[in-house]
């Protein structure tokens, strides 16, 4: 939709069993290759491996330093630390950052991976921040010892002082939980099914979104039975209204709900792509 108005798209899936190769049926990697059929239209499919490379490169050799500077560790600590949890979502996060910053795209979409992967995205950079600050507390206790012994604590190759280097990391985590919350640069868009579990998954998604301070501006509810010609599908069609019915008490107020029709063909290809784009995009 957007990069057929002109707007220069990319589209990046981190599931770890990513679907948009098969969807635009072009083979997409962990590079930005584009769509063959759309003009402006890019997409990168991410994995775990890669996202660790990346986050190596970037912090690798900071990390080192800073550890490197009090205690006798080899570089393969960085790998020690690289396999530690939320590492992955937290690079994600200033991935993101770093394109939407970089200006080469109008318009990022990020494709994240099931429910339990996105909420932890949200804790992260609190928690990040947390871990940060008892970082800045115990470099501050190591520099009190180390001053009695000389003028200040410096990286081995004199560059910065740990404590500049710890600050960054510190603002990097603040610049990301502003990226996330700003209304006018980022949009959340939750889909869900009409069935118990995602009724239950999307108040559960939501909920965590107005702790954290952030607006999710469109529901979109997947495989809606629109016509029922058999008993088999007037029951579905019933279960399914229930809960649209919840769906909508809840939050039509202040969250615009699209139905999707559950269809009789796979969404593969361009020209199926841009007719499910003309539904969600309808006025």
């Amino acid at each position: 939709h957007f990069a057929l108005q002109g707007k220069k798209t990319l589209i990046i899936s981190s599931d770890p069993t990513p679907s948009l190769s098969d969807i635009f049926e072009t083979e997409i990697g962990d590079q930005e290759t584009p769509i063959k059929g759309v003009q402006n239209l890019f997409g990168i499919e991410i994995s775990s491996d890669v996202v660790l490379k990346k986050w190596k490169e970037r912090f690798g050799p900071e990390i080192y330093e800073v550890v490197s500077s009090f205690a006798s560790v080899d570089y393969d600590f960085v790998e020690y630390i690289g396999g530690a949890p939320g590492i992955e979502e937290e690079y994600m996060l200033n991935y993101i950052l770093e394109l939407v910053e970089g200006g080469q795209y109008d318009l990022v979409v990020w494709d994240t991976a099931p429910a339990g992967h996105t909420l932890r995205l949200l804790h992260l950079p609190q928690i990040f921040l947390r871990h940060l600050e008892a970082a800045t507390k115990f470099y501050m206790n190591l520099y009190s010892y180390f001053e009695k012994f000389k003028e200040s604590v410096k990286l081995k190759k004199g560059k910065r002082t740990l404590l500049e280097i710890i600050s960054g990391w510190e603002n990097l985590a603040e610049k990301v939980v502003n990226f996330i919350r700003d209304t006018q640069k980022t949009d959340f868009i939750i889909v869900t099914i009409p069935e118990a579990l995602g009724v239950r998954q999307t108040e559960r998604i939501i909920r965590d979104f107005d702790e954290y301070q952030l607006r999710v501006n469109h529901l979109i509810i997947n495989y809606v039975i629109q016509e029922a010609d058999c008993e088999f599908h007037r029951l579905r069609k019933e279960m399914q209204e229930s809960y649209i019915k919840i769906l909508k008490d809840q939050y039509s107020s202040r969250i615009r709900l699209i139905e999707l029709p559950l269809l009789s063909h796979e969404i593969r290809g361009v020209e199926r792509i841009n007719r499910i784009s003309q539904i969600l995009f309808k006025p």
